[in-house]
């Protein structure tokens, strides 16, 4: 392999938000955490490159992100990976994934109206939603011995009361890739029940299956879709900041940049993570593919310690279609999620994310997307752990 995935590196003292701030989430200090999902590895030499290109450069001036070598490497990238044709003109910048989402929600729905989601779901889903003045509709998924379906006649329902699906794709916390026929239905639904449709496909790099990623913008002549992304989950560049949408919409997309630059005056793309983007599309899919040959193996690790070591315990775990987040199920373990918890942090010294996080009582949700070393401790420590509590 051309890229190292397996040096420790130490990120304490960083201000690091997953090890300086562990205590924020846990409650304790030094623990081994597993929890905010970046990496514990280097960005690609690619990125690193350009980034001190960037500063030797010396000056650091307002900067624009609307022309093609940005928005370029973006529709070249959807192109190359994705099979999928991206208009250049469709591509906006945006601080984050969740600004561009609530300002989303803001111009496709109205205070009041329910958003439908697919629970569980990724945590900031709950506040966007709610701290926007709109209402959840939560259309749970079924676990069938570890693989997460889709109840359709809930979906339906739910939808026919709503007015806008935030679809996460592929699927955080349960690591699910919707399969042609799932996308189809879904946007079918959608189509007839006249909701728009937002797409986080942050994870879509990570797939680590057979399975294939299908950008939502396939699907935008069923009904109005906005893709909304970021490489930072794949070069482990979130400080760097930026994120991008697609919107085909051309009045919705002039309002999205008016609003961007004129009522929350973000009129300076991020220098450095523009950058990041631009070298991470067109000189890194090589990382690309062996990160994901990497977290494969984290995840495979994962399962036979899991199966050999833990499974005694109460713990299930099955692995996932995309993403280095492992969705642990506990529901055996003879232990209220509290006692869990208490258990992992207060015994084993480790920090998993608990699933009542996600909506997902019974469950932890682990990030694997570390050395295999440091996967090992944790799973140490995790049975250490859920031990104390026999």
């Amino acid at each position: 392999m051309r890229y190292d995935f397996d040096t420790v590196i130490d990120r304490r003292g960083t201000f690091c938000t997953q090890w300086d701030y562990i205590e924020d989430r846990f409650g304790e200090k030094d623990l081994l955490p597993f929890s905010i999902s970046d990496t514990d590895f280097r960005a690609p030499e690619a990125i690193q490159d350009k980034l001190r290109e960037m500063i030797d450069h010396g000056i650091y001036g307002y900067s624009r992100w609307n022309h093609s070598a940005y928005k370029g490497a973006i529709a070249g990238y959807f192109q190359e990976r994705h099979r999928t044709a991206v208009d250049e003109g469709w591509v906006v910048y945006s601080p984050s994934v969740l600004y561009s989402i609530a300002v989303l929600l803001r111009f496709l729905s109205r205070p009041g109206d329910s958003i439908l989601t697919l629970q569980p779901m990724y945590d900031a889903f709950f506040r966007v939603i709610q701290d926007n003045g709109r209402r959840l509709a939560a259309s749970e998924l079924v676990d069938r011995d570890g693989h997460y379906e889709i109840d359709f006649a809930d979906f339906e329902k739910k939808a026919a009361e709503s007015g806008v699906f935030l679809l996460c794709s592929p699927h955080n916390p349960t690591g699910r890739v919707w399969t042609e026929e799932e996308l189809e239905r879904m946007f079918e639904i959608c189509r007839r029940h006249g909701l728009a449709v937002i797409s986080d496909e942050i994870h879509s790099d990570i797939i680590l299956g057979t399975g294939r990623h299908r950008p939502a913008v396939l699907y935008r002549g069923k009904c109005p879709v906005y893709l909304v992304s970021s490489p930072s989950k794949t070069f482990n560049t979130p400080g760097l900041g930026g994120s991008y949408a697609l919107i085909p919409d051309p009045e919705l997309r002039e309002a999205f940049v008016s609003r961007l630059r004129n009522r929350d005056f973000l009129n300076s793309v991020s220098l450095p993570g523009m950058y990041a983007a631009i070298a991470g599309y067109r000189e890194c899919m090589a990382y690309v593919d062996e990160l994901r040959a990497y977290v494969r193996g984290n995840m495979r690790f994962l399962k036979e310690q899991v199966d050999g070591e833990l499974g005694d315990l109460g713990v299930r775990f099955t692995i996932p279609e995309a993403t280095y987040l492992a969705w642990i199920d506990v529901r055996r373990v003879k232990a209220s999620g509290k006692e869990i918890q208490n258990a992992l942090v207060n015994c084993g010294k480790v920090g998993i994310m608990a699933g009542e996080v996600y909506g997902g009582p019974g469950y932890l949700r682990m990030n694997v997307g570390c050395p295999r070393t440091k996967l090992a401790e944790g799973i140490k420590r995790m049975k250490k752990g859920l031990g104390s509590l026999i």
